[in-house]
């Protein structure tokens, strides 16, 4: 499927913003090359963090550090990333916490010593403990504000969560996303990958209010559309029998036959929304044979600003995909470049991503 030539993306998205939305930017060619500097971040034994459930000192970083969410403050990059503790845990039997790390080149990063968001002992405990707080998208707000959704881990049932924050560094739990809508009805189902929608205004990526709304494309096995009016509890979009609407599924025989877990947050463009998203290859007989079997792969969907819901656009090859050594040799052996992060910084667009659930990656497109 291609975009429709001379499509009036500007005036459907101005017909629907809020009054002061600007143009939106120009859409990135989507031609990503790896950095010279790979991976960017990696694990580090050597920072020691005092657990609040644990009542005991963890090597919080010693495992793997992976899965960035990125943003710009004070011309500056941002990351939040993912870190495990313990090496010798099974996949999946480890506790992540969110890092913070913050570079002014977009490529040297200096983490700080502590993490920014973990299982503590609060009203959050049951829903991020013993797996942990995992895989950040983060997105500001006009007003400086910050939202982050990530997955909050159990060990039983991956649910949505948000935290907000006005520095990146102190943040305030708000819960699962979807913990009062529709009665509860999807509090206890499996939930993740949140990509709020954002817009440039000023030079900034913000938050984008359509018809007095927030807005966030989710999911890993489809992707589906919620609203919000204050950022922290969340509507998913529901078909006519009351279930989640599939607005993308994964395809048969695509790199996206298993998975389509949706990656940074959604951009407004002028050839659209877009959506860049994880596919993972199936590993049974609807894989793609252009891929091994199991592996992640980075690609687009691109929707309508008119109604974000309809699909205009998605690639049928991956835009990033597992290349380098350790892409497909740490935690994750079948290969994964998992994108998370995005921003425009310097005249060029840096994209984050985790690599064999092990790394750090950046590709950028100039």
């Amino acid at each position: 499927m291609k975009i429709q030539a001379g499509l009036p993306i500007a005036a459907m998205i101005m017909a629907g913003l809020t009054a002061h939305a600007q143009v939106p930017v120009k859409a990135p060619v989507n031609v990503f090359t790896k950095h010279q500097v790979n991976p960017i971040m990696r694990a580090d034994a050597g920072p020691v963090f005092w657990c609040p459930v644990k009542k005991d000192s963890v090597h919080w970083q010693k495992a793997d550090v992976f899965n960035p969410a990125a943003i710009i403050k004070d011309n500056k990059v941002y990351l939040l990333f993912r870190a495990e503790d313990n090496p010798a845990a099974h996949l999946g039997g480890r506790t992540s916490r969110i890092g913070l790390a913050v570079s002014e080149d977009g490529v040297h990063f200096k983490s700080f010593p502590e993490p920014v968001l973990f299982p503590d002992t609060s009203n959050g405990y049951k829903w991020d403990y013993p797996g942990g707080c995992e895989d950040p998208r983060v997105a500001a707000t006009e007003d400086g504000q910050y939202i982050m959704t990530y997955t909050s881990w159990d060990q039983q049932v991956a649910r949505l969560t948000v935290a907000i924050s006005a520095d990146l560094r102190n943040w305030a739990k708000t819960g699962p996303a979807f913990a009062k809508a529709y009665g509860g009805k999807f509090l206890h189902q499996w939930s993740k990958s949140g990509s709020p929608l954002t817009i440039m205004k000023n030079g900034q990526q913000v938050l984008a209010r359509i018809n007095g709304k927030y807005w966030m494309y989710w999911g890993e096995h489809f992707v589906n559309l919620a609203w919000s009016e204050n950022l922290a509890d969340w509507y998913p979009l529901l078909d006519e029998k009351g279930e989640l609407l599939r607005i993308a599924e994964t395809r048969k025989g695509y790199f996206d036959s298993e998975l389509t877990e949706c990656g940074p947050p959604a951009l407004i463009t002028d050839k659209g929304i877009y959506l860049y998203i994880n596919g993972k290859n199936a590993e049974n007989d609807n894989a793609s044979k252009s891929l091994p079997k199991g592996m992640y792969a980075v690609g687009l969907m691109v929707f309508d600003p008119g109604d974000p819901k309809k699909l205009l656009y998605r690639s049928d090859q991956p835009l990033l995909q597992p290349s380098l050594p350790h892409e497909i040799t740490g935690q994750y052996k079948a290969g994964t470049t998992f994108a998370e992060g995005l921003v425009y910084f310097k005249g060029k667009w840096h994209l984050y991503y985790g690599t064999a659930d092990s790394f750090v990656g950046l590709a950028i497109c100039e």
